[in-house]
């Protein structure tokens, strides 16, 4: 599930570590002949830590020092050329590539239990009746409840080889008996798309999170049944979305643009100028179209923005984009570990580079995001405005002669300032701790069986006063500290964020989206852009 915390209260660190996966298609290696001669140095690092490794005083964890030492290389560099250790090159790649071998669950860590969230309809899980709100006891017959579980433990049991078994033995929401059942792991498709559906009229809405190796096909299969619903317009919501593959996003570009339109094109001391292009295969090149973004919008979401703001394709609402304009591809070691590696900045179509400063060095780049807060910037189009950074880069023009700003993120055409009382402590600690989702668990399961389709419940079913008191005791028993203020600021979204949990527990992240997008101001201020 899309948390809480990820769309309202994220550090600056973690959306760095999402930006990082804007890779550069084309592999590389750390093997060929000419890669050894342009680390020459290599062998002195080597040396060093051969030295440490058998001659050390205390024990030392070779492999994390040198990971650390290559990484404070790249980092004095520029903040995006990054070292990345074998488990976490797995993951970042595995999330771009569309999917991986499992079981096809989502689950929560509720009183030291694995506890089934979501179930993907069709896959392995749900072909032998695993389903929301069942806990796992016994995995592959050992004991997996009560022993101090730990998000990697759950994570090396589920994942596997393509056709291997695994035994789980589970225990049915409302049942005292368990149930034990074989599942064969196989390939769980991630879809790049987490809410396709028609929001109002003849518009629809599309919510994109990253920019996989799947993303356009995913588009288009979204595209498709908007339009046999009807949908003319559309809405594009990039919040969030962290970036991905470049060649993706010069894809998803193509469908909105018309034929031998420039996208974007890259270039570096080792790159040649790569201009990329529009075709004439595009799947909604007429239609009025709309694009949300905000400060934790990155990367391949900054091309495919900042491209259709310059060709004037789309109106841009939201807030100004991080600012990410550096082109990395990735080098693999033997060992699974990879380097990230900036060989390229990449500009939009009016020549503009997006890339925000970083001549103060990561831990100041790292910070910039919380510096346009404390200087108010995400609470004022003026602020915006004013920022002597995009004040001082005005030169560009789009293709109709409007102006727009680079060295900065994308500036949005429509401002939505951040809402805060959306942004709160409370809020933040209730998502941190997983406290929504525990609630659907634990109490809220028999009121989702009285509806059998989303819309029925979003249209039907409110969180009422009387609820949310009870939430608010439950909440206390894991946040400490919760006073009466924090209750009464945090009081309208804590109710829309418990119904959004409850439908995502039944139905999924469209749901999930469906309920957020009824009281999101920005959502409807791009809808109203298209009118």
């Amino acid at each position: 599930m899309k948390q809480t915390a990820a769309i309202i209260f994220r550090s600056a660190i973690l959306v760095l570590l999402g930006v990082t996966i804007g890779l550069y298609i084309g592999g590389g290696s750390f093997g060929g002949e000419d890669v050894d001669l342009a680390f020459s140095g290599r062998s002195k690092l080597s040396k060093v830590l051969d030295l440490v490794r058998n001659n050390y005083v205390d024990s030392v964890n070779v492999d994390s020092v040198e990971g650390e030492t290559v990484n404070e290389l790249l980092q004095r560099l520029d903040p995006h050329s990054i070292y990345l250790p074998a488990q976490q090159a797995q993951s970042v790649n595995e999330k771009l590539e569309g999917g991986f071998n499992g079981i096809g669950v989502e689950y929560n860590l509720l009183r030291d239990t694995m506890v089934i969230s979501y179930v993907y309809p069709g896959g392995p899980a749900a072909l032998q009746g695993i389903k929301a709100g069942d806990k796992v006891i016994e995995a592959n017959h050992q004991k997996f409840a009560g022993i101090q579980l730990t998000n990697t433990q759950v994570s090396k049991t589920l994942r596997g080889e393509k056709g291997s078994k695994l035994d789980l033995a589970v225990l049915p929401a409302g049942s005292n008996s368990l149930k034990t059942v074989t599942i064969k792991r196989d390939r769980v498709p991630l879809s790049s798309i987490d809410a396709a559906y028609k929001i109002a009229g003849e518009t629809g809405y599309i919510k994109i999170s990253k920019f996989a190796t799947t993303t356009d096909a995913d588009f288009r299969k979204a595209l498709l049944k908007l339009k046999a619903d009807g949908v003319k317009k559309l809405v594009l919501d990039l919040r969030g979305n962290g970036g991905g593959y470049l060649n993706t996003a010069t894809s998803l570009a193509d469908e909105f643009l018309n034929s031998k339109q420039l996208i974007v094109y890259t270039k570096g001391k080792h790159e040649p100028r790569t201009d990329y292009f529009a075709t004439d295969s595009g799947v909604f090149q007429n239609g009025k179209l709309a694009v949300l973004i905000d400060e934790y919008s990155a990367s391949a979401s900054e091309i495919l923005a900042g491209s259709l703001q310059d060709l004037d394709r789309a109106t841009i609402v939201g807030r100004r984009s991080f600012g990410k304009g550096l082109v990395q591809e990735q080098f693999q070691f033997d060992d699974g570990s990879a380097v990230n590696l900036t060989v390229a900045r990449y500009y939009t179509a009016s020549g503009r580079s997006i890339q925000k400063t970083y001549k103060d060095g990561a831990v100041s780049y790292r910070n910039e995001l919380a510096e346009r807060m404390r200087k108010g910037e995400l609470f004022s189009a003026e602020s915006n405005l004013n920022d002597s950074v995009l004040r001082t880069n005005s030169k560009y023009r789009t293709s109709a002669g409007r102006k727009v700003f680079s060295g900065g993120g994308i500036m949005p055409d429509v401002f939505v300032p951040e809402d805060t009382t959306k942004n709160t402590w409370l809020i933040h600690q209730l998502s941190k701790n997983d406290v929504f989702t525990a609630y659907v668990i634990d109490y809220l399961q028999l009121v989702l069986k009285t509806y059998t389709t989303d819309d029925a419940f979003i249209s039907q079913y409110n969180v009422s006063d009387v609820e949310l008191n009870r939430f608010f005791k439950y909440a206390a028993l894991t946040v400490k500290d919760i006073t009466n203020e924090e209750i009464i600021a945090g009081k309208a979204h804590a109710k829309t964020l418990l119904k959004a949990t409850a439908a995502h527990f039944k139905w999924g992240d469209e749901a999930y989206y469906k309920t957020l997008n009824n009281t999101d101001v920005a959502v409807w201020k791009a809808v109203e852009s298209l009118d």
